[in-house]
C-alpha cells in the first residue's frame, strides 16, 4: 500500500491541500474525497501544494481532470504549486501546463487567487 495523505488548511479565500507521499491508483480516491469535501464546503479556489508529493501515475493525474471542469464552472480554479522536478515532468509531458496554473511558489499561487477574486 502507498504511502500518502492530505492536509487541509486554508487562507483567505484558498483552500489548501498539501499532498505528502505518493499518488497513485491506491491513493487518488484520497484526494477525490479531499476535493469532494472542498465542493461541499463551497471552497472553490483549491491549491494543491506538491510540495512533498514524491510520485503521481495516471490515475492521480485522472483525478485532476476528472474535477477541474466542475470546480471552474462553479466559480473557482485548481491551482498547483511547488512540485518537485520530477513530478512536474509527468505533469509537463501531459500537457497539464496549458490546462492548469502550476506554479513554483505557493505564495505566488495565493496571490493569483486573490487577485482574481478582486
Amino acid at each position: 500500500m502507498s504511502n500518502f495523505s492530505v492536509g487541509f488548511r486554508t487562507t483567505g479565500v484558498v483552500q489548501i491541500l498539501d499532498l505528502h507521499g505518493e499518488l497513485d491508483a491506491h491513493t487518488a480516491a484520497d484526494l477525490e474525497a479531499a476535493i469532494q469535501k472542498c465542493q461541499k464546503d463551497n471552497r472553490v479556489h483549491i491549491l494543491i501544494n506538491g510540495a512533498n508529493l514524491l510520485y503521481i501515475s495516471s490515475a492521480g493525474l485522472g483525478v485532476f481532470m476528472a474535477y477541474i471542469e466542475e470546480v471552474r464552472e462553479s466559480g473557482g480554479d485548481i491551482k498547483i504549486a511547488g512540485l518537485q522536478p520530477k513530478v512536474y515532468n509527468v505533469f509537463d509531458l501531459l500537457g497539464f501546463p496549458m490546462l492548469f496554473d502550476i506554479i513554483e511558489s505557493e505564495d505566488e499561487a495565493v496571490g493569483k487567487f486573490t487577485a482574481s477574486s478582486e
